[in-house]
């Protein structure tokens, strides 16, 4: 079945998609969203996300006397992300997220109505390599959950709809390429069960990466600085993020890039009730600074692993241990105040903007948040004491690789420390703590040097956590245009690729690490550069 020539199809309904339609239909131009999603869950990946965006200068910052810089973002992105020769389509692109990351992402935003907390976050300080030299990471009000439904909501009833179609539940599974021009998409209807054919003058593939349901092609890529790909891999990225686009395109000769550079997390937890299917979903936690993370013997990671600090040091130190996973050992107390959920259904006074609730949260401890993650996750192993704590860790995983002693001594030692008082403080964690809370922000949201073993913060919780497959920093390579080019740099005529699909801007706009909050950034950063060079407008470089 053939559908008459389209003005421009969009591969893909998450924000990237959806920020590069808005860009078009503020043109007065016409789209056609290809979604392969049902129609309710619309908006991709950003409605479970926790909503964090990294800006640099914005009020927020400016009124909590935060002293940021579009050249300081681009130093420490830079430096953070150990950029090399062949990173240069990357640099370019975070050069430009830095330059315009108020007027082209945050004003944006804030004119469809979306809010952020008035606490700017700092995530990815670094451990050895330096990180965010100043807090950026904006969180939004309502989380990702209302970001996504604001933006959607705008795209829906644009005063341009008029020019708008949308088709759920339909797989694109091929581009066609003529004589170095995309001139349609191949797609398989998935209600009728039929294939089409679309031609279409433009094609912007907005289809995510490949770290969602294709954990083979993950661990095909895996990058040999992370060791071997663990036995138990979790996905937190979304179902369809499979990697067919990619494939189409390597096998037309458009190569992407950099895919074995991946954002995966250390504290994923298996999802309580995951949907049936081949892959297997993730709970990615925020793991609090406080806890005390050990290996699966139960032997603490040294240097210590701190949160908040650097994401890929946390991996790779995890997947250089025997069995690849590790515990987060804490208390009652540290946990109510510290642990969270990176996702929106599990932080429901942020989704719901219940204000009192979420100050209640933050003053008296999340206890309803952790109640739910005991009752509902095996991985959550809860004692009155380390004894009892140990044996049913190792009832969990019916293996007793968990050391009593070991554990007890690592344990006992910290609590020693902050027993002698600040002044004494030569644990890194601890001392990393101290500076912690020297950020207001911070503060708030970190324990004052809590005892592990205290009596009075118990009952003891520990964690059982596995390497969580999340994003794909790599992807396929675009010019500053969002336009597709090959390996010889040549350009793919009336083809785009934004967002996740394209590494988030130039096949890896990250380099090897992320500062976070830059993900949901370049989504529209990237989406609404395609839909203004497609509209014929150029944002000043």
């Amino acid at each position: 079945m053939n559908i008459p020539e389209c003005e421009n199809v969009i591969v893909g309904g998450g924000l990237a998609g959806i920020s590069t339609a808005i860009e078009l239909l503020d043109n007065n131009k016409r789209v056609l969203i290809i979604e392969r999603h049902i129609e309710e869950n619309f908006g991709g990946l950003a409605k479970k996300s926790f909503g964090g965006i990294l800006f640099s200068g914005t009020p927020l910052q400016k009124r909590a006397g935060i002293k940021d810089s579009p050249a300081l973002l681009y130093e420490d992105w830079m430096r953070y992300g150990e950029f090399t020769e062949r990173d240069s389509l990357g640099a370019k692109w975070a050069k430009f997220y830095s330059d315009h990351s108020i007027s082209i992402i945050y004003n944006w935003l804030i004119h469809k109505g979306v809010e952020f907390l008035p606490v700017v976050n700092w995530p990815e300080r670094g451990m050895y390599v330096k990180g965010n030299s100043v807090p950026r990471w904006h969180i939004t009000w309502g989380t990702g959950y209302d970001l996504s439904n604001k933006v959607v909501q705008h795209l829906l009833n644009h005063k341009n709809k008029k020019n708008l179609e949308i088709k759920f539940q339909h797989r694109v599974e091929s581009i066609v390429i003529e004589s170095n021009r995309a001139v349609g998409i191949k797609v398989f209807d998935e209600s009728k069960k039929e294939g089409l054919s679309i031609s279409s003058k433009n094609i912007v593939i907005a289809s995510g990466g490949i770290t969602g349901g294709n954990l083979e092609l993950v661990k095909k890529h895996w990058h040999p600085h992370l060791s071997t790909p663990p036995d138990t891999l979790l996905n937190g990225s979304h179902k369809y993020a499979d990697g067919t686009i990619h494939i189409d395109l390597e096998q037309k000769g458009i190569q992407p890039t950099h895919l074995n550079r991946q954002w995966h997390y250390a504290a994923g937890i298996p999802m309580p009730n995951p949907e049936k299917g081949k892959y297997r979903d993730g709970l990615s936690l925020v793991p609090p600074r406080s806890a005390i993370w050990v290996d699966a013997t139960g032997k603490r990671f040294q240097p210590p692993l701190v949160a908040y600090t650097d994401t890929l040091f946390f991996v790779e130190n995890i997947l250089k241990t025997t069995h690849q996973y590790s515990w987060s050992i804490m208390n009652w107390k540290i946990a109510i105040k510290e642990l969270a959920v990176s996702g929106s259904e599990y932080m429901s006074a942020f989704r719901n903007k219940n204000k009192l609730r979420m100050i209640k949260d933050v003053l008296f401890g999340n206890k309803a948040l952790v109640n739910r993650l005991i009752d509902e996750s095996d991985h959550f192993v809860v004692a009155d004491t380390i004894d009892e704590l140990v044996n049913k860790m190792n009832q969990q995983g019916n293996n007793n690789l968990v050391n009593l002693e070991i554990l007890k001594r690592d344990l006992q030692n910290y609590d020693d420390e902050i027993g002698r008082g600040k002044s004494y403080f030569n644990d890194e964690q601890l001392r990393r703590l101290v500076n912690f809370r020297l950020y207001r922000g911070d503060r708030i949201r970190t324990s004052k040097f809590q005892k592990i073993l205290d009596p009075k913060a118990g009952p003891l919780i520990a964690v059982k956590q596995y390497i969580l497959s999340r994003k794909s920093l790599g992807g396929i390579p675009t010019n500053l245009n969002s336009q597709v080019i090959n390996k010889e740099g040549d350009v793919i005529s009336g083809l785009y690729a934004v967002g996740e699909s394209a590494g988030f801007g130039g096949g890896g706009i990250h380099g090897k690490r992320s500062l976070e909050g830059t993900f949901l950034g370049s989504c529209i950063l990237t989406g609404r550069v395609a839909g203004a060079h497609i509209a014929g407008i150029k944002f000043q470089n």
